[in-house]
């Protein structure tokens, strides 16, 4: 009796063995976000996502590995390397900006690790190539904003348009993809400026579109930078319109830019205007559940940036019981898997829209994912 007792308890043990082992199988995800530096205001909403992201799924346990590059390309890569290298992860979600996003792309590529990049920039996956196609874009792409934003234009009179961007892969893409459809509208571009992110004043950048005069101007700028070319340009004497791109759709817009940025007018997430979202709309209940869950842990409405993180979270909990089937995680099969589903993506609803990702477009966004909003009384409300 006690030895056939001891071979239960052994057996059981085993069992018990077993079931941690398997338990153990575990899919590895990074996060690059840049909580410290210039986009900052970007970066801490998307790190304070990290913990709300799904910890199993499909039978599996996921860690996330969270770095900060502190704003810097080159601290990115590094971020990226050793992501790939040591800690051997099946996915990269980030970084937060777009020169960032752009300088890992190969990185990613030769080590065939998807990255879900929550960026503004489309060149991250537009045009589409051997290299890009491992990457995958959380945010609209500029040309579906860009689309809401001069078609406001042109039904409002404008006719000349004055326009300001980044020096970077974010302001020069939207200045391409605006430049691109200006014409068609009969709207002409009359001015084009750049600054750093960095930078402390664009007085010089505000005397030349001012002197321009044109009826309004659009800002091409991620978030906090966002403010200062608006504000100079109030300060300066503008009377016309001036627009934004979804890179100012964050509260502190609102706080930096005070009475200055009142009647802006951008296009951007159904999250920035949520109570007046219709509950029809697909999208409102997951963006108010993540609202809520981030509003509980942090005691503050995350930015709309922060939801770029959890929407890669959903996305990679659709895809890995896909890619599971086809190997293991840590493994290059696993992976290349991982890439395949995600490029499989139908009819995903996310915080800010429905996601349809196709071999062409690793952004997925349709119109569903964009609504017209401005500035009011020191709020955003839907432009109606």
């Amino acid at each position: 009796m006690r030895l056939t007792k001891k071979i239960r308890v052994a057996a059981l043990v085993a069992m018990a063995l077993g079931l941690a082992f398997a338990a153990q199988a575990q899919v590895k995800v990074g996060v690059v976000s840049s909580a410290t530096g210039p986009t900052a205001l970007v970066g801490i909403p998307q790190k304070n996502t990290v913990p709300l992201l799904p910890k199993t799924v499909g039978g599996l346990t996921v860690e996330y590995i969270a770095l900060d590059d502190a704003s810097d390309p080159t601290n990115s890569v590094t971020a990226v390397r050793k992501l790939i290298s040591e800690n051997n992860v099946d996915a990269i979600i980030g970084p937060s900006g777009s020169p960032n996003a752009m300088g890992v792309i190969q990185f990613v590529a030769d080590a065939g690790v998807p990255l879900l990049a929550p960026v503004g920039t489309a060149a991250v996956v537009v045009p589409m190539d051997e290299k890009k196609k491992w990457v995958f874009k959380t945010t609209q792409n500029d040309d579906i904003i860009a689309d809401a934003l001069l078609e406001h234009m042109s039904r409002h009179g404008v006719k000349t348009l004055g326009f300001i961007g980044t020096s970077d892969p974010y302001g020069e893409n939207w200045y391409k993809v605006v430049s691109g459809m200006t014409d068609k509208l009969g709207i002409k571009l009359v001015a084009n400026e750049r600054f750093q992110r960095s930078d402390t004043s664009v007085i010089g950048q505000g005397l030349k579109l001012v002197g321009a005069k044109p009826d309004a101007i659009l800002i091409a700028v991620p978030g906090g930078p966002s403010v200062l070319p608006q504000v100079t340009l109030f300060d300066q004497g503008f009377k016309g319109k001036v627009y934004q791109t979804h890179g100012a759709a964050l509260p502190e817009f609102l706080k930096l830019g005070g009475k200055k940025v009142e009647g802006t007018i951008l296009a951007a997430s159904l999250m920035l205007v949520l109570p007046e979202i219709a509950d029809s709309n697909p999208s409102k209940k997951v963006a108010a559940d993540y609202v809520a869950a981030y509003e509980k842990l942090h005691g503050t409405k995350p930015a709309t940036f922060g939801a770029n993180v959890f929407d890669a979270g959903m996305l990679l909990q659709q895809a890995i019981p896909i890619a599971a089937k086809s190997g293991k995680p840590g493994t290059k099969e696993f992976r290349a898997a991982l890439r395949d589903a995600l490029e499989q993506t139908r009819e995903l609803v996310a915080t800010q829209g429905v996601y349809n990702m196709t071999p062409q477009d690793h952004s997925g966004f349709d119109k569903r994912g964009r609504e017209l909003i401005t500035v009011k009384n020191g709020g955003f409300v839907l432009l109606k």
